[in-house]
């Protein structure tokens, strides 16, 4: 007689085996794909807490608005942190950057700390004015980076204690600035306040489906231009069933998602649909700008090399300091960004312009799988870091949840973050579930007992 192979172990195993496998074989970001399921779990709770009213079109348009500022700044807090550095300045600089070019703005001057100089063609409200304010605000940005930037790499500071200095001199500076101690600064250009994000200064319907068409061309041709490059490398490639999948997969949650959000939502004045916000528009554009810059441009590569292994990357001719010291100047120019659009969707800037903010990116950088060991993180992770920060203060806020409570729940994902990272990193599965296991029950555990 011959043996007959038995084949009832092999088709015991072979789900766990077939799924180790999909996640292989498709490049899926586990993290990231993580990160969806507890956004999806925040929105379904909040959303029951509150009787059906987080998940409609008008809170999720304002929600999308509100995460722009934070998501924007954290796409550049992910380079620091990976190149295993801190800014802690962000948030001052932020209300700085936003009060001077809301002065350029009102008063046609850039003043600050006794050097003036007045533009008095800028009195007039010129229609380039909203422009060259934010070309001061980004030239300004930038340069404020280079500074702190160059005293890390260069002089040897710890990013630790200049950042820190930064977070006190630049919030001072906001006292020092156009000799106006102080005072509230409004109204703005009227062209400038889009930037800043209201029903009645959005796409509207068709640009919005224009963008959509775009976004989903964009992906199809992301996954067709990564398959050739795998080709023409002679790596492994994707199945054909498994591209077209995530190509349709993509576009069809794009289109899903900007009409629920978007368009579903009509405007209360002209009961037309809004359509995406421009500061949604901007997010999407620096998010995919720092993704490429990150991926496929050399600096990107430097930053992640330097945060994995310091001692190979300069051994290897990267120059590491100049690698650091642009990592400080394109978060200065990305803080610039969120003071325009904070400043705009404001229309007036105040002393108390981006307090905390600093804490919020830091936060949503990590969640979103940036390590503070160097080496690791991603742009998209740190932007739905930020959604699901907003949607957190979002959904506690709708349930009237005070503001200390607020606080102490935003603490304890953030430590619940870090908490997971570590223990992924040395692969304890048990106590990385219980850890988030004990985050999750603590946080539930604060926003019940805040409710009124």
């Amino acid at each position: 007689m011959t043996d007959v192979p038995s084949v009832v172990d092999s088709r015991a195993d072979r789900p766990a085996r077939s799924w180790r496998e999909f996640v292989t074989t498709s490049g899926i970001d586990t993290r990231l794909m993580g990160m969806l399921i507890a956004l999806a779990v925040i929105w379904i709770g909040f959303d029951s807490m509150s009787h059906g009213k987080f998940i409609t079109s008008r809170n999720l348009w304002n929600l999308s608005v509100q995460s722009v500022s934070i998501g924007v700044m954290a796409t550049g807090m992910v380079l620091i942190i990976v190149s295993r550095n801190i800014d802690l300045s962000v948030g001052s600089l932020l209300g700085f950057l936003g009060y001077t070019m809301a002065l350029i703005q009102t008063q046609g001057k850039i003043s600050v700390l006794g050097l003036n100089l007045s533009i008095s063609s800028l009195q007039r409200h010129q229609w380039y004015t909203w422009i060259l304010a934010l070309a001061v605000g980004l030239a300004l940005g930038a340069l404020v980076g280079l500074f702190q930037g160059v005293i890390v790499a260069y002089v040897g500071v710890p990013a630790f204690i200049v950042t820190l200095g930064g977070f006190l001199a630049w919030r001072g500076l906001i006292f020092r600035t156009g000799g106006t101690k102080g005072q509230t600064l409004s109204p703005l250009d009227t062209t400038f306040t889009y930037l800043g994000g209201a029903p009645e200064r959005s796409l509207g319907n068709w640009k919005t489906w224009i963008v959509v068409l775009i976004v989903c061309l964009g992906i199809v041709s992301t996954i067709l231009l990564a398959r050739q490059r795998r080709v023409r490398h002679g790596l492994a490639i994707r199945s054909t069933a498994m591209d077209v999948g995530f190509a349709v997969g993509g576009c069809a949650a794009t289109v899903l998602g900007v009409w629920l959000i978007a368009i579903k939502y009509r405007s209360p004045t002209t009961n037309k649909s809004v359509g995406l916000a421009y500061p949604v528009l901007i997010l999407i554009v620096v998010t995919m700008v720092m993704t490429y810059l990150a991926k496929r441009r050399r600096f990107g590569r430097y930053v992640f090399a330097y945060g994995g292994n310091p001692e190979a990357a300069e051994l290897g001719g990267i120059n590491t300091r100049r690698t650091v010291t642009y990592t400080y100047v394109v978060m200065g120019m990305l803080c610039a960004i969120s003071a325009a659009i904070q400043t705009a969707r404001l229309n007036s800037a105040t002393t108390n312009l981006g307090v905390q903010n600093e804490l919020d990116v830091i936060a949503a950088a990590v969640i979103g799988g940036t390590s503070f060991s160097g080496g690791v993180g991603t742009i998209p992770g740190a932007v739905l870091g930020a959604v699901v920060m907003q949607s957190l203060r979002s959904g506690m806020s709708l349930l009237n949840i005070d503001s200390p409570s607020q606080d102490i729940v935003v603490g304890v994902v953030l430590v619940t973050a870090v908490a997971v990272d570590a223990l992924l990193r040395v692969r304890n599965r048990r106590g990385m579930l219980g850890a988030l296991a004990g985050g999750v029950l603590v946080a539930a555990w604060v926003i019940q007992t805040g409710r009124p």
